[in-house]
């Protein structure tokens, strides 16, 4: 970090997802953002599968992003890259390969990425009893990165992982150690504002920490779901081990918004900062609207715009 900021402000466009792909890059301008964060869509790249993004669709939305002058900034594949069941594992490798392609084709050059398969029963289903374990996991991740690494590099594209509710990794730590171990510049951190109270206890300090590997924040608000009891969220039978939060425009929630926006100050964060809500699709252009001004708001008294 350092030198002249240069701060990105981009769209998840979950909220969007009715719009085509070049209905979406129309929009996402038309908001003002500086580019998009495409999550998984059925008609790009979907959850779990193959990519669908044809030759023609890729043509159709490159040529809808110069028309409007903006960029595919981030693209997030969601593949079962850290399965134990070595079948699985390898299907992942190969939608992953596919996909690094059309990221190279779309001229995007950040990829964002979870950590996989988990135990938790959402993200074990499917697998028999007992074989998604935190260790079958992490083997198989790492087998996945021997692979990756090395096509990421030479295709000039970044991976920022994040640590993720039901994945076999949930928290800030043991996450930062496990992508400074991979040891390669094209492997980065993401930081998901709205997962903050899963990571740890302290924003301001895993920021911090992160500082110097962290390219990507998915800005939301949240609750905090730790305070007061079990029944903070109302959960059918009590006590189920569920993981529960939401996506919020920045002030409905328990995010301390001026310690997270001093915290990139100090650190002078120069990365990319995506609109990441999803509660409100009944007034989703207003909600859009309201976090890009925000944002820019708050990045522009910290002189990080």
């Amino acid at each position: 970090m350092g030198g002249i900021f240069t701060v990105k402000l981009v769209l998840d466009p979950y909220m969007q997802r009715h719009l085509s792909l070049p209905e979406i890059a129309h929009a996402t301008a038309g908001y003002g953002f500086d580019g998009i964060e495409l999550s998984p869509r059925p008609d790009f790249l979907d959850w779990w599968v193959m990519p669908r993004a044809t030759s023609q669709r890729v043509s159709d939305f490159k040529k809808a992003l110069r028309a409007n002058n903006t960029e595919l900034t981030t693209l997030q594949p969601m593949y079962r890259w850290a399965s134990p069941i070595e079948e699985e594992r390898l299907a992942a490798m190969r939608y992953w390969r596919r996909a690094i392609e059309i990221a190279s084709e779309m001229e995007c050059k950040v990829m964002v990425s979870e950590f996989g398969r988990g135990t938790s029963p959402e993200r074990s289903s499917g697998l028999p009893p007992g074989v998604a374990t935190p260790e079958t996991c992490e083997a198989a991740f790492w087998r996945s990165m021997d692979d990756l690494v090395p096509q990421l590099e030479r295709a000039g594209i970044t991976l920022s992982l994040e640590p993720h509710p039901e994945d076999w990794v949930e928290t800030f730590h043991p996450a930062i150690d496990i992508i400074r171990s991979i040891g390669s510049d094209a492997v980065k951190m993401s930081y998901i504002v709205p997962h903050t109270f899963f990571y740890g206890e302290d924003m301001a300090a895993m920021l911090r920490e992160a500082a110097d590997i962290l390219v990507h924040i998915r800005v939301a608000d949240t609750y905090d779901h730790r305070k007061s009891s079990e029944l903070r969220y109302i959960v059918n039978p009590p006590g189920s081990k569920v993981r529960v939060h939401q996506h919020l425009d920045i002030g409905q929630g328990e995010i301390d918004w001026k310690l997270f926006f001093d915290t990139l100050a100090e650190i002078r964060f120069d990365g990319i900062l995506s609109s990441c809500v999803f509660a409100w699709e009944d007034r989703a252009e207003a909600s859009t609207r309201f976090m890009l001004e925000t944002m820019r708001h708050e990045l522009r008294q910290r002189d990080l715009l």
